[in-house]
C-alpha cells in the first residue's frame, strides 16, 4: 500500500510516546499497591482532572431524552454562537459579532480549518520553538511549512515582534500563536502582541492565535484576547480546558467576515457540524452557577501552580519563567541529566512519575527542558515532587 508522503511531514506524537512507556511500567508489580508498589502519577498529559460540571451533564441529559440529536448548521447552533458572544463581552468587553464565530469539532477541527483555508505548498508560517507540536502539523498537513524559530526565556518562550520581521520571507504567510502556550504556560504581553499583529499586518500576512487556555489565565497584565486587536485576526478557542469538557470534542474560532464562507464550506465537506449533543451541553457552561464552578477551578489551578513551580525550582529544576496561564511547567532538567528524554524515563523507573521530555516541543531545547502539567491534584503534585527528591538524590 503506497502512503501519502504527506506522512513524511508529520513526526510522531511523542507525548503519546512516552505516556505508552509509562503506562507498561505502571502494569508492573513495582506499581502494584497489592504488591507493595506505588502506582505510577501520570503529569505528562495535559488533561483537567475536573470533569463537565453538573450543570453541563444535565444539559446533555436533556438534549437525549429531547430527542435533539440531528445535524446542526455547520458553524454551530446559534444560540450557543450567541453564548459565546456574550461571553467575550462580559469576560473580555469585547463585542464580537455572532456571524464571526465557529463551533467546531473541538479546537483542532478549528486549527485544520483555520489552515487549510488560508495555507498551501510552499507557504511558510512562522512559530516559536517550544510550541505545541500538533499545531505544527496542522500546517504541514496543507502543504505548507511550519518556520520555528527558537524563543527562549527573554521573550518568555514566544515569538516577539523582532522576531517576525527578522524572520519574514517572501514565502511567509503569517504567524501561529499560543497565549497563553503549551508547553510553557506563558502569555505574549499585550503590547508585544500588538507589535506582532502590526508586523504581520505591514506584511500581508495573517495572525492565527490559540487561546485555548485563556480562561485559565492567572495574572490579569496577560488575560487579553487577541481579538481586542482587530476583526482581521483569527482566534482558536476550546470547550476542553478552562470548560473541562475534553472528551466532548467541541471548540470553536473566530474569524473575520470574509473568511465565515470559506470555511463553512470546508466544514459541511470535513464533518458535516460539531457534536449537537455537545453543543446543546455547551448552552450551560455560560450559567452563572457553571461560570463561578469554573473559577474555582481556575483557582485550584493557581494554587497548584503556587506549590508545584517553588518546589521544582528548589529540586534544581528551573522553571525560567513563572507560568501566568494554562496548567504546565517548563522545567530546565539540565543540572540533573543530559537527556530530557533518558531523565523523564528514569522518574517513570524510580519514581513511577510520568513527566513529558522537550522532544515534541520543537528542537531548539529538546534535550534540556520538560513539560510538568499539574492539571492534577494537590496531594498527587506534592507527592510525585516527594518522590521526584527522592529519585535525584539516589
Amino acid at each position: 500500500m503506497k502512503l501519502s508522503s504527506r506522512l513524511d511531514r508529520i513526526e510522531p506524537f511523542y507525548v503519546m510516546e512516552f505516556a505508552k512507556a509509562a503506562r507498561e511500567v505502571a502494569r508492573s508489580p513495582a506499581c502494584d499497591p497489592a504488591q507493595g508498589g506505588r502506582p505510577m502519577i501520570y503529569l505528562n498529559i495535559g488533561e483537567p482532572d475536573f470533569t463537565a460540571p453538573p450543570m453541563v451533564q444535565a444539559a446533555a441529559r436533556t438534549a437525549v431524552d429531547a430527542g435533539l440529536s440531528q445535524y446542526t448548521d455547520a458553524v454551530g447552533l446559534l444560540p450557543l454562537r450567541e453564548r459565546i458572544s456574550q461571553w467575550y463581552g462580559q469576560q473580555h468587553g469585547l463585542a464580537i459579532d455572532p456571524a464571526r464565530i465557529i463551533v467546531t469539532a473541538g479546537a483542532s477541527a478549528a486549527l485544520q480549518l483555520a489552515t487549510l483555508a488560508l495555507f498551501e505548498t510552499g507557504d511558510e508560517v512562522l512559530m516559536p520553538d517550544p510550541c505545541y507540536p500538533c499545531n505544527r502539523h496542522f500546517v504541514a498537513a496543507t502543504g505548507a511549512r511550519a518556520k520555528l524559530i527558537a524563543a527562549g526565556p527573554q521573550t518568555r518562550f514566544q515569538l516577539s515582534a523582532e522576531h517576525v520581521e527578522g524572520h519574514w520571507s517572501e514565502a511567509t504567510r503569517g504567524v501561529l500563536l499560543a497565549s497563553p502556550s503549551n508547553p510553557t504556560g506563558t502569555s505574549i504581553a499585550p503590547t508585544e502582541l500588538a507589535r506582532i499583529v502590526q508586523a504581520v499586518r505591514q506584511r500581508g500576512g495573517v495572525s492565527i492565535v490559540d487561546e485555548i487556555y485563556l480562561g485559565l489565565s492567572y495574572d490579569s497584565a496577560f488575560s487579553h484576547s487577541v481579538l481586542a486587536l482587530g476583526d482581521d485576526v483569527i482566534s482558536i478557542n476550546s470547550f476542553s480546558k478552562y470548560f473541562s469538557m475534553t472528551g466532548w470534542r467541541l471548540g470553536w474560532l473566530v474569524v473575520p467576515p470574509q473568511l465565515v464562507g470559506p470555511i463553512e464550506k470546508l466544514a459541511q465537506n470535513l464533518y458535516i457540524c460539531p457534536s449537537t449533543i455537545a453543543q446543546h451541553a455547551a448552552l450551560a457552561c455560560f450559567e452563572p452557577e457553571s461560570l463561578a464552578e469554573y473559577e474555582r477551578r481556575r483557582e485550584s489551578f493557581r494554587a497548584r501552580r503556587d506549590f508545584v513551580v517553588p518546589a521544582l525550582n528548589a529540586l534544581g529544576l528551573t522553571v525560567p519563567v513563572l507560568p501566568d496561564g494554562a496548567f504546565y511547567a517548563w522545567a530546565d532538567c539540565s543540572a540533573h541529566a543530559d537527556s530530557s528524554w533518558a531523565f523523564c524515563e528514569q522518574l517513570v523507573q524510580r519514581a513511577h512519575v510520568a513527566l513529558t521530555p522537550g522532544r515534541d516541543f520543537g528542537p531548539a531545547a529538546a534535550e534540556r527542558y520538560v513539560r510538568l502539567s499539574f492539571a492534577t491534584s494537590l496531594p498527587l503534585l506534592q507527592e510525585a515532587v516527594k518522590r521526584i527528591e527522592q529519585a535525584l538524590i539516589q
